[in-house]
Formats: structure tokens, sequence, C-alpha cells
């Protein structure tokens, strides 16, 4: 037996999950708050502990713990590469804090407070005047973060000659040619710069140990497994991740390929990609939510908006009643209606989805995963009931919830233990789909670990 521990090292949350990678099973599951006041590690250590079994040959993690990567995007025109760095962005597991288009303003871009900044403008070979001037202002700023260069390629040795005082990593263009979006280059960079700059740069941890632990961004696995997940045999899926800071949808979509012909973009969709709704937390930016439910026009309960305030000044709480639970619920249900919206509706900026032809959705979070199944499926349901949406809802979609935290570990085990990968997915994510997912195992409990 062959055993790795995958550790989620959460914003509220540090996770773990045991998982015999020669058959996929689930051994054990941990939690505990994450330690951010003092050393991430003391959470990582209680989990670790949690699942402690005499044949663990490896832990490997991931984090979003300390705001995960702060980047902010710099393109051409709004609608054209600074929207396609966006869009790389945040399939790259980033939180997106910042956009500037045209020429640079590099006042909000310092209000911002990046981790990394992806420079991008113009097709291979087109225009490189604004990508030049701006890498110019970049140059002369006083800014100090890792820059991912990926514009126009042809001018690609010019910018990065400017920019010899700062820190450079130069990778492909996002956007060699008009309609076509590269992300795999820029998201392997990307993921790079918050290995090197953001674990082992903001004091989550003292000593090698904690950088050398982790191996990227927490949604950047997350939305590997959930293509693994989709690939596996599900077909296409949503997942709804409602977090204490963010709330996350993931998609993998299918498109009609004549639909697509028609509705060919100056920015070509990215039908396998997260988005990432910064006003929508459970506790930091749970007044957020009741502010978008209101833009929304979603009825927002009497008592919602206290009580999201008082989540918000103690972002530890936890309900101790019915009503507080009420709330969360009412609070969650918001949050994955607000965030399926942005993501799926045509109008959203960020492409559009159809999702009508989705075999699966799947809840994440601590709110869906401690809740009753009675409250888990209210949830939900009120975001697949969302006709005044504007957007395609599934069809016919079964729901389930990620209980165990296996998203985020399928995702580190899947490039080297791919069939494992798809086993705990398979084993743990059980729900009767349309080609059901092969059952082989009851799976263990989320408390003890198995003996």
């Amino acid at each position: 037996m062959t055993v790795i521990v995958c550790v989620d090292v959460g914003s509220t949350f540090t996770k773990a999950a045991a998982v015999d990678v020669d058959t996929g099973d689930l051994l054990a599951t941990g939690s505990h708050p994450t330690t951010i006041g003092t050393d991430v590690l003391d959470g990582v250590d209680a989990v670790l502990a949690q699942v402690a079994r005499p044949d663990v040959s490896e832990v490997r993690a991931c984090s979003s713990a300390g705001g995960g990567l702060r980047l902010v995007v710099v393109g051409y025109e709004r609608a054209v590469t600074a929207e396609a760095g966006h869009r790389v962005g945040l399939s790259a597991g980033a939180r997106v804090v910042h956009v500037s288009a045209g020429l640079l303003d590099l006042e909000p871009l310092v209000a911002a407070q990046p981790d990394v900044i992806l420079l991008a403008g113009g097709t291979d070979g087109g225009n490189a005047e604004i990508l030049l001037d701006n890498a110019r202002r970049l140059a002369a700023s006083t800014l100090d973060v890792p820059i991912v260069v990926a514009g126009n390629i042809e001018a690609r040795d010019e910018v990065c000659s400017l920019l010899t005082a700062k820190t450079v990593l130069p990778t492909a263009n996002v956007l060699p040619r008009i309609g076509v979006l590269d992300p795999t280059p820029a998201r392997r960079t990307i993921r790079q710069v918050f290995l090197d700059h953001v674990i082992g740069g903001k004091g989550l941890s003292r000593g090698p140990r904690f950088p050398a632990m982790v191996r990227g961004a927490t949604p950047d696995f997350v939305l590997t497994g959930v293509e693994l997940l989709a690939d596996s045999g599900v077909g296409d899926v949503v997942v709804v991740d409602v977090g204490g800071a963010t709330t996350d949808v993931y998609s993998v979509v299918t498109p009609d390929a004549e639909e697509a012909a028609l509705r060919r973009e100056v920015v070509e969709v990215l039908w396998r990609s997260r988005t990432v709704e910064g006003d929508l937390g459970m506790r930091w930016n749970a007044p957020g939510i009741v502010a978008a439910a209101r833009t929304e026009r979603l009825p927002v309960p009497a008592g919602l908006e206290d009580a999201a305030a008082r989540r918000a000044a103690d972002p530890g709480y936890l309900p101790d009643s019915d009503a507080a639970r009420a709330a969360d619920d009412a609070l969650a249900a918001l949050a994955v209606t607000v965030a399926l919206r942005r993501h799926a509706r045509p109008d959203s900026g960020r492409g559009g989805k159809d999702l009508r032809q989705v075999r699966l959705v799947v809840g994440s979070g601590g709110v869906l995963r401690h809740a009753d199944p009675a409250r888990r499926d209210a949830i939900l349901t009120a975001a697949l009931t969302d006709h005044a949406g504007g957007w395609l809802l599934p069809a016919r979609a079964p729901t389930t919830v990620d209980t165990h935290y296996v998203l985020a570990a399928a995702g580190l085990l899947a490039a080297d233990h791919p069939v494992a990968a798809a086993r705990l997915l398979d084993n743990a994510l059980r729900t009767t789909v349309h080609n059901p997912l092969h059952r082989t195992s009851t799976g263990p409990t989320t408390s003890d670990n198995a003996k």
C-alpha cells in the first residue's frame, strides 16, 4: 500500500485526506482551523495527526491561505487582451484584484497590492506599441512584484529588456490570434510564481518545510480535479465552492460545435474554467452577499443583513442555534445563486456558459459539508431553479457535495496517479448520473481513521 496525504491549507480551515494511491481508496480525513495567526504548519500538523498512519510515504499540499494569489492584469483593449488575461488568471487559481486596459494608470494598480502582474497585449505579430509603453511605465515604477509577460511574442524580448530591473517571467501569448485563447503556458508560469514568491514570501510559516510541501494554489488543483471528474465518465460538470472569503465556480462544458461557431467571440470562451467572486464569502465578505443579492433583485430574508455583519466582524463565528444555521443557509443559497448567474450568464463579460447538458452539480465549502442532506438540497436547489437569472440552467443534473475534500486531493494526485485520482472521485462523489459512476467502495467516515 502506498499512502499519500493531500493537504488543503484554506483561508479558514486546513483539510487533509489520506489516499491509497494503489487503489484510490480514501483512508482518512481531518480538518482544523487554519493557524494563519501563528504558523500555518501548526494547523497542518494538527490535521496530519488526525490522519496519522505508519505507511504514509508523502505529504502534498495546496494553499489559499493568506489571501491566495493577488493578480493584476495589464492588457491592451478591455474586450480583447485584458479580458483574455483576466480569464487566464482566474483559471490559474489567482484572485484578479484589478484589470487595466490601454495605457497603464499606476495608481489603482499599486492600490490593488498585487502579488504578481500579468502583462499582456496584442496578438502575435500585431500592434506592440501599448504593450511596450506599459512595460516602460512598470519599469519606472517602484513596484517590486514578479511580472509575467504574456503578450505579443514578437515584442517579448524588447519588453523583457525594458524590465531588466524587475523579476520577469516571459511566456507564450495568452491571445496569439483573435478568437484563440492559450491559457496553459501562462497558467503554468503563474503557478510557479505562486510557489516562489507567495508561499515562500508571505510569512505564512517559518523555515523551508511549508514551501517544500506546497505544489500550488488550491483553486488551480481543484480545477484539475474537476476536469478529471468530467473526463472520467461523468461528462459536463459544475462545482460551486462557497468559502469564507469568496465563492468560486468551476465548470467543464462541451460546447455544441455549430453553436460555438455561431457565437465565436473576440476572446475564446474557456470551456474548462473557474470564476471567483471576491465579494461573496460566508464570513469576511458576508455583507457582499446581501449587497449582490439586492443588485440581482433576489429576495433577502429579514434580519440577514445584521447576520452578515456579525459574521464579517467575527470570521471565526460558528452558528450555535437553528436561527443562526438558517441565516448561514440563506447566505449560502444567495452566494451560490449569484455566483452561478455571473459564471454562466451571456452578458457577464466572461463568455457565458450553456449549462443545460451538465450531468452533475457538486457543492463544496464548509456550509455545505456540515449541513444535513435536506439543508444541502435547499441551498443548491435555490440556484438550480433560478429561472429569472438570465442563464441556461442544468436541465436534469443531480447534485452531490464534496464532503471528503477530494477535489483538491484528486488534483494534487492527477499528474502522476491519474487512475487513483479518478477512482477517488468516483468513490467519494457518488450520485446517480446519466452514465452512473462505477461503485466499488462504501467509503470512509470523515472523522476517524480507517483501521
